[in-house]
């Protein structure tokens, strides 16, 4: 299940508080410039930075390819 839009663009990163990449595909937010990510569980950010988890290059090369993938804020 996918997020709310509304959701969406009042998200930002609870560390650097910039935008985030929503990753529908794999249920996870990422934040490209710290390179980590949060779950999405049950539809509900896991936005915790003790939560968060280090993402690698490959597996961010796979999050830019993915077509459903937006940012996250008022852009």
């Amino acid at each position: 299940m996918t997020l709310d839009s509304f959701l969406l663009d009042l998200l930002e990163d609870p560390v650097d508080h910039g935008t985030l990449l929503y990753v529908p595909s794999k249920d996870l937010l990422f934040n490209p410039r710290l390179h980590i990510a949060y779950e999405v569980r049950d539809s509900i950010p896991v936005m915790l930075p003790d939560e968060s988890r280090i993402v690698d290059e490959e597996e961010e090369r796979s999050f830019n390819d993915d077509p459903d993938t937006r940012l996250t804020g008022l852009h």
